[in-house]
């Protein structure tokens, strides 16, 4: 074996896909524990998020799409006209088996240990490879600073149309509990439709009981109520700071690459990982006759270039949680969603210019500037705690 994946979600799924495409002749391994690469999640993205390389890597997989997205917050609504797309880990799955042969998939197998020469599974079996690559997902650990982004989302179908064109990334118009929270639709058929209930809030715990009663009221004032078909629940890191060299030992297993947010790949304050995980398997497949262990140092570099580059993301996302009282962050984004169309296009890609910057940090804020600068001079609560 000549490169194995150790974990079939995103950032594995599509370095794997990417290899494939450029070198069909290269032997690859993608393991995953789950029985579904992708487990049970829903991935979505602006289309300004991707070049057209990043754009072809995606395009077999069935999507849903639309031209336009919409924002609610107490204040105003808005419609922006940028693309947006969504998709669903059954049909991630199904693209991946589709393309990648039948031998380079192995699903439903634990992997005990992992290290610079290969993978042993859970049953002992011994996988030699020349390079094996890390993706199974976000790990806490010494080092990084932050708060977590918790969510609970419900696949719904309704029993008659229920009149959504487009998705609403953020319908902040909703009480608040003790930190920011908004709800998030897709319109994925006439009648189906994804409802997801958001915090940014301070720990990593997620009550699926009360966000499962937040969604039937939410749903039952707009008419949205129908039969309940999935869903899914998570927790992600929203990095605000910290010491990245420190959390990258903590995660080294020598020779060993890393890719997606385990290897730190993600936009610190929204937590999205898709446009990261399309170029780091980009940037794999270029390089993928490199020896192991330096594969591992070309990635660990990407990973500290990426750090340095989505500083200000960090800072932005210290005055969220160190800055507004938690009822008051939905007037963070509130006003964000009040600029210019493309400077919000760069901010969600993490490209945001110079110019971006100023004009997000200048004009009357959202929050006390001297709370503002009393948490950018803090150093901010460990990102620790059990993912659920």
């Amino acid at each position: 074996m000549e490169i194995a994946i150790v974990g079939g979600g995103l950032a594995g799924g599509l370095i794997a896909l990417a290899l494939h495409r450029a070198r069909p002749d290269m032997s690859v391994l993608l393991i995953e524990r789950g029985e579904v690469l992708g487990g049970n999640h829903r991935w979505s993205w602006f289309a300004s998020d991707l070049d057209p390389a990043g754009a072809a890597l995606l395009a077999r997989f069935r999507t849903t799409g639309w031209d336009s997205y919409a924002v609610r917050f107490p204040a105003y609504r808005r419609t922006l006209a940028t693309g947006y797309a969504s998709l669903a880990s059954a049909d991630f799955d199904a693209g991946l088996r589709r393309e990648l042969p039948a031998a380079a998939v192995l699903a439903g197998r634990d992997v005990a240990a992992l290290d610079a020469g290969g993978v042993t599974l859970d049953g002992g079996e011994r996988i030699s490879a020349r390079a094996v690559i890390d993706c199974r997902g976000f790990a806490s650990g010494e080092g990084l600073t932050g708060g977590w982004q918790v969510f609970l989302g419900r696949h719904l179908r309704t029993p008659r149309p229920h009149g959504l064109a487009r998705p609403v990334v953020m319908d902040a118009d909703v009480a608040q509990h003790g930190g920011y929270r908004f709800v998030y639709l897709l319109p994925l058929g006439a009648d189906e439709l994804f409802v997801e209930d958001t915090y940014y809030q301070d720990s990593p715990v997620l009550d699926r009981g009360a966000l499962s009663a937040r969604i039937d009221r939410y749903c039952a004032r707009h008419g949205l109520e129908g039969d309940i078909l999935g869903g899914e629940a998570g927790v992600l890191p929203v990095v605000t700071g910290g010491d990245f060299a420190r959390w990258q030992r903590g995660q080294a297993t020598e020779g060993v690459a890393r890719a997606g947010a385990r290897g730190g790949f993600l936009h610190p304050l929204t937590s999205y990982t898709l446009p990261f995980a399309v170029d780091t398997a980009l940037a794999v497949a270029a390089e993928a006759d490199l020896p192991g262990e330096q594969l591992a140092a070309l990635l660990a570099a990407r990973a500290r270039r990426t750090w340095r580059r989505t500083r200000f993301y960090r800072r932005l996302g210290a005055m969220l949680f160190g800055a507004a009282k938690p009822a008051e962050r939905y007037r963070i984004f509130q006003r964000f969603y009040r600029l210019d169309e493309k400077l919000i296009e760069r901010f969600y890609a993490a490209r945001s210019t110079a110019g971006d910057k100023a004009r997000l940090l200048l004009g009357k804020p959202p929050v006390p500037v001297v709370r503002a600068m009393g948490a950018l001079a803090r150093t901010g609560p460990p990102l620790q705690g059990p993912l659920q």
